[in-house]
């Protein structure tokens, strides 16, 4: 189970594209693109051990897939690309979208599917079960994936040495950074506040101290800014239900971070800071119950978008391209609608510190971030597979999944490096067509439904010698000095965000810790869930509570309520996972 703040979520990997691109550098243009470099899939390719691969007859490989947001065949260029490469189609099966009976129905069966993309705490269960296979001498035998095994994917595999003793690599871990386990490269935390800097600017950027001042700011730019220039309504918060399955309101969880407190995927019932000092959602100075006490608060004060209660992320997406939404908290939000081309008018979404705040940041995801690649144990044609992920992890299947299409998305410079296309910085945004011969339909839409990596974008491009991830290319760096960039570097005395909670200690980076914490008994489980879905319920029903009267009475209630739920259960249950993830922490500080 990850205790990484970025996208430990599974459905924050709605638009990890979105994430790679967050700072305004989203890409396309309309010139082709160059084809694809290597292999047509008609002939036999060998592998890395040297056993010939027949590529000839085409494969359908069903993906299981934790991350998914999208439910049948990959599509679009994505799909014509992998269709042309390997011959193979990916069929795939996304609970998000069929439900998370899925999972059960098809472990009963005793086949998930070919390629699987699960949580930590489902691979600690499969691998007794006999539904994972053992592909330790298969990663040995990869050109890429070799070259991760000992720093990465054998740590992580020994970690679970309950149920595999032995050591053995049954599982990839997704997002991997190749940097140190204590460092964080991004220049914006995971969740801070962010608004549209032009709306900011006019209502004369007022100093922040706390969250009663970012109210007054919101209701001020609601005020001066109703509408978008096409008349579409501006909400100051916007929330949605539809990721809540972490015991509370998942909105709430990210705010919480804010102020010091996390609660890691998996636990349900508490939060921890940097310290290592643990408090239950439900106590009464709990962070949980502050920031659903903010967004009462905003929705008294008229701030709180009415669509919240019934809309779903994708209604949520489309208002952020439209501009149509003041606070955001995502660090990645801000690609649906920043570009460079926007920021040279000062117009785009930026941090905006509270000078109270004090940000819990996870550091990057050295080992992984709480999910895994692995291969059903009835896959059918393992070897393609495990070729096809070889490839994802080579510099060329990371450039088309993180960056799309060279001299569609980005292009050569004179030095060797890589920069975006002039007009390319909308292809996200706009779908933009892509041309038929590259799989035809929109670049969104074409884009790798898998919504996940093994290797994150932070690793280097042997290429260029700079990340994957496009924020980071010198090119970028220097394009986004916009008139947005520089007006902010000028109001805050700080390169970027991170930058400025550093110098004025506003945040504590604490070591991402992937592991396994365990699986509920199946008494535990049952409690988890009836408070879980408790809690929700009761939390969306407090923010929009008629009166503060209200409010207090169904917390009230809920504190007693889950107690006859056996909250005490679940809260001891969660206490033993947190607690190993301090000691973990502080191992990893200690460099052992």
């Amino acid at each position: 189970m990850s205790m990484r703040s970025k996208a430990v979520k599974k459905s924050v990997l709605i638009l990890i594209a979105c994430l790679f691109q967050a700072a305004a550098v989203l890409a396309g243009c309309e010139s082709a693109p160059k084809s694809p470099e290597t292999s047509s899939a008609e002939s036999s390719q060998p592998s890395q051990a040297g056993t010939p691969i027949d590529h000839s007859k085409p494969l359908t490989v069903t993906v299981f897939n934790n991350a998914a947001n999208y439910q049948g065949e990959q599509t679009g260029w994505y799909g014509k690309l992998v269709k042309d490469k390997f011959n193979i189609t990916l069929n795939i099966l996304a609970p998000q979208v069929a439900g998370d009976q899925l999972y059960k129905t098809r472990s009963a069966a005793g086949d998930l599917g070919d390629l699987l993309i699960i949580d930590n705490s489902q691979l600690e269960e499969l691998i007794p079960a006999g539904l994972i296979m053992d592909i330790t001498d298969k990663v040995k035998n990869t050109k890429y994936l070799s070259q991760y095994v000992d720093n990465h994917f054998k740590p992580f595999n020994a970690a679970f040495d309950k149920v595999n003793p032995s050591g053995k690599i049954y599982a990839l871990p997704t997002f991997v950074a190749d940097t140190s386990p204590t460092t964080f490269s991004e220049e914006i935390p995971y969740s801070s506040p962010i608004m549209p800097w032009d709306y900011y600017k006019g209502v004369g950027a007022p100093k922040l101290n706390n969250l009663t001042d970012l109210l007054n700011v919101l209701k001020s730019m609601q005020a001066k800014y109703p509408k978008t220039p096409d008349g579409k309504p501006i909400v100051p918060i916007t929330l949605w239900k539809d990721w809540d399955n972490n015991g509370g309101m998942e909105n709430v969880r990210w705010l919480s971070n804010w102020y010091g407190y996390e609660q890691p995927d998996g636990i349900t019932t508490l939060q921890l800071n940097a310290k290592g000092d643990m408090v239950p959602l439900i106590d009464d100075n709990s962070m949980y119950k502050k920031i659903l006490q903010f967004y009462f608060t905003a929705n008294q004060m008229g701030l709180v978008d009415p669509d919240s209660a019934s809309q779903d992320w994708n209604k949520v997406a489309e208002k952020l391209t439209n501009k149509q939404v003041l606070l955001l908290w995502y660090s990645w939000q801000r690609g649906f609608y920043n570009s460079i081309e926007r920021g040279k008018n000062g117009d785009g979404n930026a941090a905006v510190p509270i000078a109270d705040t004090r940000i819990i940041q996870n550091s990057d995801a050295y080992y992984g971030n709480g999910r895994v690649f692995a291969i059903g144990s009835k896959a059918k044609d393992p070897a393609r597979i495990m070729e096809f992920l070889d490839w994802i992890v080579s510099p060329e299947g990371m450039r088309y999944y993180t960056n799309g299409f060279e001299g569609f998305n980005y292009e050569k410079t004179a030095d060797g490096k890589f920069r975006l296309t002039e007009a390319g910085q909308t292809a996200f945004q706009k779908n933009t067509p892509v041309p038929a011969q590259y799989g035809g339909g929109g670049y969104q839409d074409g884009q790798s439904k898998i919504n996940s990596m093994i290797m994150s974008d932070f690793v280097k491009d042997p290429d260029t010698g700079e990340f994957y991830n496009n924020n980071y290319w010198s090119s970028t760096i220097e394009a986004n000095k916009t008139a947005l960039t520089i007006d902010w570097q000028k109001t805050y005395n700080a390169t970027n965000a991170t930058d400025y909670y550093l110098k004025n200690n506003m945040i504590d980076i604490v070591p991402n810790i992937n592991t396994s914490l365990g699986t509920d008994s199946s008494d535990i489980k049952n409690k988890r869930s009836q408070i879980s879905n408790y809690v929700k319920n009761t939390s969306w029903k407090m923010v929009f509570a008629k009166s503060q009267a209200e409010f207090d009475q169904l917390w009230a209630k809920m504190k007693t309520d889950v107690a006859g739920l056996g909250w005490n259960d679940v809260l001891a249950v969660d206490t033993a996972k947190a607690q190993k993830i301090v000691k973990m922490r502080a191992e990893a500080k200690a460099g052992k």
